[in-house]
C-alpha cells in the first residue's frame, strides 16, 4: 500500500486506489501530448521552416508521394513527446513523492528536474552548434562536384538523431550523481578512469554523430568529456 502523509496523520491507499491515481496521471499526460501534437500539426509549416534554418541554401525534395505528410506527422509526434516530457516527469514526481523519505526527495526530485533541463539544453546545443557545424562540412565537401539536393525526410532523421543523441549525452552528470549518491562509484574512482573516458568518448562521438565529418565527432567527444568532468566536480562538492 502507498502511504500518504497529511496533517501528521498517516493514511494508506489500497492497490486499486494506487492504480487509479496512476491511471489518472497517465491520462492527463496523454491529453497534454495530444494537445501539443495537434498544435505542432497545425503549425507544421512554421516548424518545418525552423528545422530547415541550419541548412539555408539547400533545396529539399519530396522523393515519394506523401513524403512531406508523413514527415509532418513524425515531426508533430516527436515534438509532442519531447515537449510533454517535463509534465510527464512532474506527474512521476508527484506520484512517487508520498513514498519517499525526506532525504530521498531532497536528492531525487531536484536531480530529475535538472535532468529535464539538461536534456533541452542538449537539444538547443545540437541545433545551434552541432547541426550547423556538420552541415557546413557536408555541404562544402564535394560541392564543386555535386549539387546538394536533399530529401526532407532524410534531413529530418539527421536532425532528430543528432538532437536526441545530444540530449541523452547531457544526462552524463545526472548518471554520475546517482552513482555517487547511492555509493556505487565515488568521484575519486571516476577520476581514475579519465583515460578510458577519453577513449570511450571518442568512440561514442563517432557512433552518435550521423555524419562522418571529424569536426562534429570532435565536438561531441569534447562535450562528453566536459560533462564527465562536470559530474566529478559536482560529486566533489557533495563530498561523494
Amino acid at each position: 500500500m502507498k502511504k500518504i502523509y497529511t496533517n501528521n496523520n498517516e493514511t494508506k491507499m489500497s492497490i486499486f486506489e494506487h492504480l487509479e491515481e496512476l491511471r489518472q496521471r497517465l491520462f492527463i499526460v496523454l491529453i497534454l501530448f495530444l494537445v501539443i501534437t495537434s498544435i505542432f500539426i497545425i503549425n507544421i509549416k512554421s516548424i518545418s521552416y525552423i528545422l530547415q534554418q541550419p541548412a539555408l541554401g539547400i533545396k529539399f525534395l519530396q522523393l515519394a508521394p506523401g513524403e512531406y505528410i508523413l514527415v509532418s506527422i513524425k515531426i508533430a509526434i516527436y515534438s509532442g513527446i519531447i515537449f510533454s516530457s517535463p509534465f510527464a516527469i512532474y506527474q512521476i514526481i508527484m506520484f512517487i513523492l508520498p513514498g519517499l523519505t525526506k532525504k530521498e526527495a531532497f536528492y531525487i526530485i531536484p536531480t530529475l528536474i535538472v535532468s529535464v533541463c539538461l536534456f533541452f539544453i542538449g537539444i538547443i546545443f545540437s541545433y545551434k552548434v552541432l547541426i550547423p557545424a556538420a552541415l557546413i562540412f557536408l555541404i562544402n565537401y564535394g560541392s564543386e562536384v555535386v549539387e546538394p539536393i536533399w530529401s526532407f525526410e532524410e534531413y529530418f532523421n539527421f536532425v532528430l538523431l543528432l538532437s536526441f543523441s545530444t540530449g541523452i549525452i547531457f544526462q552524463i552528470p545526472i548518471i554520475q550523481i546517482f552513482l555517487g549518491i547511492f555509493n556505487i562509484l565515488s568521484s575519486n574512482s571516476m577520476l581514475k578512469y579519465w583515460k578510458y573516458i577519453i577513449f570511450i568518448s571518442t568512440i561514442i562521438g563517432a557512433i552518435l554523430t550521423p555524419s562522418t565529418d571529424p569536426i562534429t565527432q570532435l565536438v561531441m567527444s569534447s562535450i562528453i568529456l566536459i560533462l564527465y568532468i562536470t559530474g566529478i566536480i559536482i560529486l566533489r562538492t557533495l563530498k561523494k
